[in-house]
């Protein structure tokens, strides 16, 4: 990671005030950084702290709303890489979005589906069935 020079009237966040500000844990802030979520917000001390630009905490809401509407990790990265190159990730985040309401489309579809088979199966369930029927199979509710 490259490293910057400090100034000295620049606030740096430590870790701990980034955790307790953002209501993340620690461990979670320190694994996006280590899968590049937080570069361009985090820098390191001479003594090997980690320093978290204030611009973090935004950083982080972003990550918590896109995770909470479905985004992976990964596609979360994209959207940053684009913000972090100047540009605005809007048209990246409809195109993510977009996807993941054609995804939640098809597995409600899939669903249904499934309802359909299992209300089926239920419509014409036997407590008792016959014992020709019991010999030949583990649940012949299932099985026919």
């Amino acid at each position: 990671m490259p490293s910057r020079t400090l100034l000295p009237q620049e606030k740096f966040l430590k870790i701990g005030e980034v955790a307790s500000n953002s209501g993340l844990p620690v461990k979670t802030i320190r694994y996006y950084e280590e899968i590049g979520l937080l570069t361009p917000t985090v820098d390191r001390s001479e003594t090997g702290y980690r320093l978290f630009n204030p611009q973090v905490l935004n950083r982080l809401a972003f990550i918590r709303r896109a995770q909470s509407l479905g985004l992976s990790l990964s596609e979360i990265h994209q959207i940053l890489n684009v913000h972090d190159e100047g540009e605005l990730p809007c048209g990246e985040v409809k195109q993510h979005l977009q996807a993941k309401v054609q995804a939640i489309t098809e597995q409600i579809e899939a669903l249904e589906t499934l309802r359909s088979e299992l209300q089926g199966i239920l419509s014409g369930w036997e407590e008792q069935p016959p014992s020709y029927r019991i010999a030949q199979t583990i649940c012949p509710n299932l099985q026919d």
